[in-house]
């Protein structure tokens, strides 16, 4: 898999830079089912939100805090279905996923991990509670990313990264003292001062995972033409006099290079950014192209078998 050179984040802003206004916030909506087991928020695309707004992010499913009770056999969740030409981002805040694709990947993610595959060329994945957390039951809360590939990687080899949570970096918000468990930056892509994440990434990305709190400011150096959101997980922030509450998304215009915000409560949330991808998008159901041929390509391929079969 190509690796990408990581845009530095600085902790704290420079003199002359600018910060950006909050262009828009989505939320809100009902919720809907994937498979039996992920109870979501689309939040992009949402209604007025062009991809152009949002890229190099295709989706982003936010899922709640959401209490499943224990089954006393099987799995909830979403069997062997594909996916060509973008790489999903899973992770989880409270419960545990458990993953399996045909390319010989297999894995569970717990509180604070990151699963990061990229289908790339094409592969076949399931994706389940995991049989633990099945059986006891509880709380889950968690969040999935589809991130688009370049036109010149699209038809990569797929590949798997599981980020354990301790392989992120965490580091002290800048200002904010000591890390704690009620303040600090976890970096999953990108860098943030001197710490850089451990995803490897086709295109400049950041992905931050950042508990600030009540009171605290939050100020994040990004290079102007990065698109920039942040999505409340938990807690309430203010940006431009304007609130931002636990499962709302805000997006930022390309007006500055500091993206600033203030909690006004302990507050926990994700800081997604990256350089748009200025390609023609195609997609339909589970694949994400540049054109309509590719598409249909996708679909001869998928249905001929060449992702490859089903693992017993």
């Amino acid at each position: 898999m190509s690796t990408t050179t990581q845009v530095s984040v600085p902790t704290s802003p420079r003199a002359t830079s600018r910060p950006r206004t909050l262009e828009s916030v989505h939320g809100g909506g009902e919720l809907h089912w994937v498979g039996d087991g992920f109870r979501v928020h689309t939040l992009v695309p949402s209604g007025g939100l062009r991809q152009e707004r949002t890229s190099p992010f295709l989706l982003l499913d936010y899922h709640p805090p959401h209490d499943y009770p224990a089954l006393a056999k099987g799995q909830r969740g979403v069997g062997w279905h594909p996916h060509r030409g973008f790489a999903t981002v899973t992770l989880a805040f409270e419960g545990h996923v458990a993953h399996r694709d045909n390319a010989g990947h297999s894995g569970v993610i717990g509180p604070g991990d990151v699963q990061w595959m990229t289908a790339a060329s094409g592969i076949l994945h399931e994706e389940y509670h995991e049989h633990d957390f099945s059986r006891r039951g509880g709380t889950f809360h968690m969040l999935q990313l589809w991130v688009n590939l370049p036109r010149e990687h699209k038809m990569s080899a797929p590949g798997y990264q599981p980020l354990t949570k301790e392989q992120i970096p965490v580091v002290p918000v800048q200002g904010g003292g000591e890390a704690s468990e009620h303040s600090r930056v976890r970096i999953i892509a990108g860098s943030y001062g001197d710490a850089k994440g451990p995803a490897r990434t086709f295109t400049p990305i950041s992905m931050l995972d950042v508990k600030v709190r009540a009171g605290e400011d939050f100020n994040l150096s990004l290079p102007s033409n990065h698109n920039a959101l942040v999505l409340v997980a938990n807690g309430r922030v203010t940006v431009d006099a304007e609130r931002i509450r636990s499962g709302e998304l805000a997006v930022f215009a390309n007006d500055g290079e500091t993206l600033s915000l203030r909690a006004d409560e302990d507050t926990h949330f994700i800081v997604l950014a990256g350089e748009p991808i200025r390609e023609p998008i195609a997609h339909t159901g589970p694949f994400v192209m540049n054109n309509h041929r590719e598409l249909i390509q996708a679909i001869d391929d998928f249905e001929s078998g060449a992702f490859g079969g089903i693992p017993e």
